[in-house]
């Protein structure tokens, strides 16, 4: 069975960050590990407490996994600090790590910042060049890039500007008002336009999350980056089409949309 591990924040509420990437893995049909790089009191209606984990912690989370069961595939959620991400950059290069999959988490959907301005220059600096693909939505392109996106032309020029940059390709994420679903992969001068349904759901929390790590496990199971991104994005239009409604705010996916039916049934009575 293939492996992937994801390193990012955990969601108490379980919609989005490592508990939404294990879930996503899963049903995607690989063993999925996790390094926790912070716990964070939230919920649909925004994020309240964050604790980070230690470097040295963290640290001692990744030697664990990699030393034990090598993950064929990575993907890198929420670190909000500059001393995390260098120890993730330090350890991937340790261990060789394959597939990386760089999801830039700087904002949450509730407008919480969760990535601290001194991090960010780290996160370009350590982090993209090792990534095989970076998946920022259209308000972390813009930082990343430098440029403002109001266009699709907007989206090519930035996506290729970060790709160039950084070295790796870049999948810009529609939506945010801009182009629907339609995601666009850049890859080594190569621009391809993924298109999607519009779903009408309101409750999106962790579709960033979910998508990054569909993609992960494709790679993962050997499928090229075009393929990984059209399979991850058919995963993500099935857990929003199911319309599940939990919660006060912006709400989880039905991540287990197409689990056997068997394993739905709930008791009578």
């Amino acid at each position: 069975m293939k492996t992937a591990l994801t390193i990012a924040g955990s969601d108490s509420s379980g919609g989005a960050g490592i508990q939404a990437d294990l879930k996503t893995m899963t049903l995607n049909g690989v063993f999925a590990m996790s390094a926790v790089t912070a716990l964070t009191a939230q919920n649909t209606t925004g994020v309240t407490d964050i604790l980070e984990a230690t470097p040295a912690f963290l640290e001692a989370e990744l030697d664990a996994v990699f030393t034990d069961i090598f993950p064929d595939a990575v993907k890198i959620g929420m670190v909000s600090s500059g001393e995390l991400i260098t120890v993730i950059a330090r350890k991937l290069r340790q261990y060789g790590a394959r597939h990386i999959v760089v999801d830039p988490v700087m904002v949450a959907t509730s407008g919480a910042k969760l990535l601290r301005d001194e991090a960010r220059t780290v996160l370009m600096e350590e982090l993209l060049p090792l990534a095989e693909v970076v998946t920022p939505n259209i308000p972390e392109a813009e930082l990343l890039s430098g440029r403002s996106i109001v266009t699709p032309a907007d989206m090519e020029a930035a996506a290729a500007d970060i790709g160039t940059r950084y070295g790796c390709a870049v999948l810009c994420k529609g939506g945010h008002q801009l182009n629907d679903a339609n995601d666009l992969l850049w890859k080594n001068g190569t621009l391809r336009w993924f298109n999607g349904r519009r779903i009408d759901n309101p409750n999106t929390h962790g579709t960033g999350c979910t998508l990054s790590s569909a993609i992960a496990a494709n790679l993962a199971k050997g499928f090229d980056l075009e393929t990984s991104v059209e399979m991850a994005k058919t995963y993500l239009s099935g857990a929003l089409a199911a319309g599940l409604d939990l919660g006060h705010g912006s709400g989880p996916m039905d991540h287990a949309f197409d689990i056997k039916p068997e394993y739905r049934q709930e008791a009578r009575g």
